[in-house]
Protein backbone atom coordinates (compact mmCIF):
# COMPACT_ATOMS: atom_id res chain seq x y z
CA UNK A 1 0.00 0.00 0.00
CA UNK A 2 3.14 2.61 0.86
CA UNK A 3 3.79 2.23 -2.98
CA UNK A 4 0.45 2.77 -4.24
CA UNK A 5 0.72 6.00 -2.21
CA UNK A 6 3.69 7.01 -3.41
CA UNK A 7 3.07 6.51 -6.72
CA UNK A 8 -0.03 8.75 -6.52
CA UNK A 9 1.77 11.52 -5.36
CA UNK A 10 4.54 11.12 -7.42
CA UNK A 11 1.98 11.48 -10.54
CA UNK A 12 0.39 14.52 -9.08
CA UNK A 13 3.70 16.05 -8.04
CA UNK A 14 4.91 15.68 -11.77
CA UNK A 15 1.99 17.53 -13.18
CA UNK A 16 1.87 20.11 -10.82
CA UNK A 17 5.57 20.81 -11.57
CA UNK A 18 4.95 21.18 -15.04
CA UNK A 19 1.37 23.24 -14.92
CA UNK A 20 3.72 25.30 -12.06
CA UNK A 21 6.12 26.45 -14.33
CA UNK A 22 3.76 28.84 -16.51
CA UNK A 23 1.60 29.83 -13.56
CA UNK A 24 4.99 30.84 -11.56
CA UNK A 25 5.83 32.75 -14.96
CA UNK A 26 2.45 34.82 -14.98
CA UNK A 27 2.32 35.67 -11.68
CA UNK A 28 5.90 37.08 -11.67
CA UNK A 29 5.04 38.81 -14.88
CA UNK A 30 1.85 40.37 -13.13
CA UNK A 31 3.87 41.79 -9.82
CA UNK A 32 6.51 43.35 -12.75
CA UNK A 33 3.60 44.77 -14.30
CA UNK A 34 2.27 46.25 -11.01
CA UNK A 35 5.32 47.75 -9.98
CA UNK A 36 6.10 48.84 -13.55
CA UNK A 37 2.78 50.34 -14.46
CA UNK A 38 2.81 52.56 -10.80
CA UNK A 39 6.08 53.24 -10.79
CA UNK A 40 5.69 54.85 -14.74
CA UNK A 41 2.58 56.67 -13.88
CA UNK A 42 3.75 57.73 -10.08
CA UNK A 43 6.13 60.41 -12.28
CA UNK A 44 3.55 61.62 -14.55
CA UNK A 45 1.57 64.51 -13.13
CA UNK A 46 -2.18 64.64 -14.24
CA UNK A 47 -3.22 67.78 -15.91
CA UNK A 48 -6.20 68.66 -13.28
CA UNK A 49 -3.39 67.64 -10.64
CA UNK A 50 -5.98 65.89 -8.74
CA UNK A 51 -5.08 64.35 -5.94
CA UNK A 52 -5.63 60.65 -4.83
CA UNK A 53 -7.86 61.64 -2.04
CA UNK A 54 -9.76 64.01 -4.28
CA UNK A 55 -10.16 61.23 -7.10
CA UNK A 56 -11.65 58.59 -4.37
CA UNK A 57 -14.22 61.81 -3.76
CA UNK A 58 -15.09 62.36 -7.14
CA UNK A 59 -16.00 58.62 -7.46
CA UNK A 60 -18.08 58.37 -4.53
CA UNK A 61 -20.10 61.79 -5.49
CA UNK A 62 -20.53 60.30 -9.02
CA UNK A 63 -22.31 57.17 -7.75
CA UNK A 64 -24.30 59.39 -5.13
CA UNK A 65 -22.19 57.54 -1.87
CA UNK A 66 -21.50 60.45 0.55
CA UNK A 67 -20.79 58.41 3.95
CA UNK A 68 -17.07 57.48 3.13
CA UNK A 69 -14.23 58.04 5.02
CA UNK A 70 -10.86 58.85 3.19
CA UNK A 71 -7.84 58.69 5.33
CA UNK A 72 -3.87 58.18 4.59
CA UNK A 73 -2.15 55.32 5.97
CA UNK A 74 1.57 54.60 5.82
CA UNK A 75 3.26 52.24 3.90
CA UNK A 76 3.48 51.23 -0.53
CA UNK A 77 0.37 50.11 -1.82
CA UNK A 78 -1.22 49.69 0.95
CA UNK A 79 -4.28 51.07 0.00
CA UNK A 80 -7.29 49.24 0.70
CA UNK A 81 -11.40 49.86 1.88
CA UNK A 82 -12.71 48.64 4.88
CA UNK A 83 -16.13 48.11 5.65
CA UNK A 84 -16.21 47.74 9.25
CA UNK A 85 -15.29 51.20 9.73
CA UNK A 86 -16.49 52.51 5.95
CA UNK A 87 -13.50 53.91 5.29
CA UNK A 88 -11.01 54.14 2.00
CA UNK A 89 -6.82 54.38 3.02
CA UNK A 90 -4.85 55.40 0.78
CA UNK A 91 -0.90 55.29 0.54
CA UNK A 92 1.48 57.49 1.06
CA UNK A 93 2.51 57.72 -2.96
CA UNK A 94 -1.61 57.98 -3.61
CA UNK A 95 -3.55 60.20 -0.25
CA UNK A 96 -2.03 63.51 -1.83
CA UNK A 97 -0.07 62.53 -4.81
CA UNK A 98 -1.54 64.19 -8.46
CA UNK A 99 -0.69 61.40 -10.31
CA UNK A 100 -2.28 59.15 -13.14
CA UNK A 101 -1.79 56.29 -10.79
CA UNK A 102 -2.72 57.52 -7.51
CA UNK A 103 -6.08 58.49 -9.69
CA UNK A 104 -6.28 54.94 -10.57
CA UNK A 105 -5.52 53.31 -7.48
CA UNK A 106 -7.67 55.43 -5.70
CA UNK A 107 -10.69 55.11 -7.81
CA UNK A 108 -10.32 51.22 -7.33
CA UNK A 109 -10.88 51.47 -3.95
CA UNK A 110 -13.69 54.18 -4.02
CA UNK A 111 -15.42 51.16 -6.50
CA UNK A 112 -15.13 48.16 -3.45
CA UNK A 113 -17.15 51.63 -1.43
CA UNK A 114 -19.23 51.48 -3.95
CA UNK A 115 -19.84 47.99 -4.05
CA UNK A 116 -20.45 48.02 -0.26
CA UNK A 117 -23.27 50.75 -0.46
CA UNK A 118 -25.26 49.51 -3.45
CA UNK A 119 -24.81 45.96 -1.77
CA UNK A 120 -23.39 44.59 -5.10
CA UNK A 121 -23.71 40.25 -4.78
CA UNK A 122 -20.13 39.08 -5.15
CA UNK A 123 -18.40 41.26 -2.80
CA UNK A 124 -20.59 40.09 -0.10
CA UNK A 125 -20.17 36.99 -0.93
CA UNK A 126 -16.57 37.34 -0.45
CA UNK A 127 -17.02 38.82 2.94
CA UNK A 128 -19.47 36.38 4.00
CA UNK A 129 -16.83 33.91 3.45
CA UNK A 130 -13.84 35.28 5.07
CA UNK A 131 -14.18 33.10 8.38
CA UNK A 132 -14.56 30.52 6.55
CA UNK A 133 -11.73 31.19 4.28
CA UNK A 134 -9.63 31.60 7.63
CA UNK A 135 -10.30 28.74 9.32
CA UNK A 136 -9.41 26.56 6.07
CA UNK A 137 -5.99 28.35 5.36
CA UNK A 138 -5.15 27.85 9.04
CA UNK A 139 -6.21 23.75 9.14
CA UNK A 140 -5.99 22.73 6.04
CA UNK A 141 -2.30 21.68 5.68
CA UNK A 142 -2.52 20.74 8.93
CA UNK A 143 -5.11 17.92 7.79
CA UNK A 144 -3.31 17.43 4.22
CA UNK A 145 -0.29 16.40 6.16
CA UNK A 146 -1.68 14.23 8.73
CA UNK A 147 -3.52 13.02 6.04
CA UNK A 148 -0.58 12.22 3.99
CA UNK A 149 1.26 10.65 6.51
CA UNK A 150 -0.99 8.77 8.12
CA UNK A 151 -2.87 7.17 4.83
CA UNK A 152 -6.01 8.84 6.10
CA UNK A 153 -8.16 9.26 3.30
CA UNK A 154 -10.87 10.64 5.03
CA UNK A 155 -8.40 12.85 6.99
CA UNK A 156 -7.16 14.03 3.44
CA UNK A 157 -10.36 14.50 2.11
CA UNK A 158 -11.39 16.85 4.76
CA UNK A 159 -7.84 18.89 4.06
CA UNK A 160 -9.21 19.36 0.44
CA UNK A 161 -12.19 20.58 1.46
CA UNK A 162 -11.07 23.20 3.58
CA UNK A 163 -8.41 24.25 1.43
CA UNK A 164 -10.87 24.55 -1.53
CA UNK A 165 -12.30 27.40 0.62
CA UNK A 166 -9.41 29.36 -0.78
CA UNK A 167 -9.85 28.70 -3.87
CA UNK A 168 -13.37 29.32 -4.14
CA UNK A 169 -12.45 32.73 -1.88
CA UNK A 170 -10.00 33.73 -5.02
CA UNK A 171 -12.73 33.07 -8.05
CA UNK A 172 -15.46 35.05 -5.97
CA UNK A 173 -12.54 37.89 -6.01
CA UNK A 174 -12.27 37.93 -9.74
CA UNK A 175 -15.85 39.79 -10.67
CA UNK A 176 -15.21 41.92 -7.24
CA UNK A 177 -11.89 43.07 -8.46
CA UNK A 178 -12.78 43.52 -12.36
CA UNK A 179 -16.35 45.34 -11.21
CA UNK A 180 -14.82 47.93 -8.46
CA UNK A 181 -12.06 48.77 -11.84
CA UNK A 182 -15.13 49.30 -13.91
CA UNK A 183 -16.82 51.33 -11.45
CA UNK A 184 -13.66 53.53 -11.28
CA UNK A 185 -13.04 54.16 -14.69
CA UNK A 186 -16.35 55.45 -15.38
CA UNK A 187 -16.62 58.33 -13.37
CA UNK A 188 -12.77 59.22 -14.29
CA UNK A 189 -13.91 59.41 -18.10
CA UNK A 190 -17.57 60.40 -17.63
CA UNK A 191 -16.18 63.10 -15.08
CA UNK A 192 -13.12 63.99 -16.40
CA UNK A 193 -11.06 63.67 -13.96
CA UNK A 194 -8.28 62.12 -16.47
CA UNK A 195 -8.29 63.07 -20.24
CA UNK A 196 -7.18 61.35 -23.51
CA UNK A 197 -3.98 58.97 -22.66
CA UNK A 198 -4.14 59.53 -19.09
CA UNK A 199 -7.01 57.22 -18.85
CA UNK A 200 -5.08 54.85 -20.73
CA UNK A 201 -2.40 55.01 -18.32
CA UNK A 202 -5.13 54.30 -15.05
CA UNK A 203 -6.14 51.34 -17.20
CA UNK A 204 -2.84 49.97 -17.36
CA UNK A 205 -2.38 50.56 -13.58
CA UNK A 206 -5.52 48.64 -12.73
CA UNK A 207 -5.32 46.04 -15.20
CA UNK A 208 -1.87 44.74 -14.17
CA UNK A 209 -3.08 44.59 -10.47
CA UNK A 210 -6.59 42.67 -11.82
CA UNK A 211 -3.53 40.52 -13.27
CA UNK A 212 -2.35 39.82 -10.37
CA UNK A 213 -5.64 38.28 -8.76
CA UNK A 214 -6.13 36.32 -11.82
CA UNK A 215 -2.26 34.28 -11.29
CA UNK A 216 -3.64 34.08 -7.46
CA UNK A 217 -6.53 31.85 -8.68
CA UNK A 218 -4.37 30.03 -11.10
CA UNK A 219 -2.37 28.66 -8.60
CA UNK A 220 -4.51 28.02 -6.07
CA UNK A 221 -6.63 26.27 -8.10
CA UNK A 222 -3.18 24.31 -9.32
CA UNK A 223 -2.75 23.15 -5.94
CA UNK A 224 -6.44 22.37 -5.49
CA UNK A 225 -5.79 19.95 -8.35
CA UNK A 226 -2.40 18.62 -6.88
CA UNK A 227 -4.45 17.49 -3.82
CA UNK A 228 -7.37 15.97 -6.09
CA UNK A 229 -5.10 14.22 -8.28
CA UNK A 230 -3.02 12.38 -4.93
CA UNK A 231 -6.44 11.70 -3.28
CA UNK A 232 -8.16 10.12 -6.88
CA UNK A 233 -4.69 8.22 -7.23
CA UNK A 234 -4.97 6.93 -4.19
CA UNK A 235 -8.74 5.89 -3.98
CA UNK A 236 -7.80 4.43 -6.88
CA UNK A 237 -4.97 1.84 -6.31
CA UNK A 238 -7.07 0.84 -2.76
CA UNK A 239 -10.05 -0.14 -5.18
CA UNK A 240 -7.86 -2.26 -7.72
CA UNK A 241 -6.19 -4.18 -5.16
CA UNK A 242 -3.18 -5.07 -3.36
CA UNK A 243 0.13 -4.57 -5.01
Amino acid sequence: MPYSNDYATFLANNLYAILLIPVMLLSLWAQAQVSGNFKRYSAVTNRRRLTGAQAAEAVLRSHGVYDVAIRHVRGNLTDHYNPRDNTIYLSDGVYNSPTIAAVGVAAHEAGHAVQYAVGYAPIRLRQAIVPLTQFGSKFSFILLLIGMLLYSQSLFFIGIVLFSLTTIFQLVTLPVEFNASARAIEPIESEYLLEGEEIQGAKKVLRAAALTYVAALLMSALQLLRYILIFVGRSGRRGGGRE
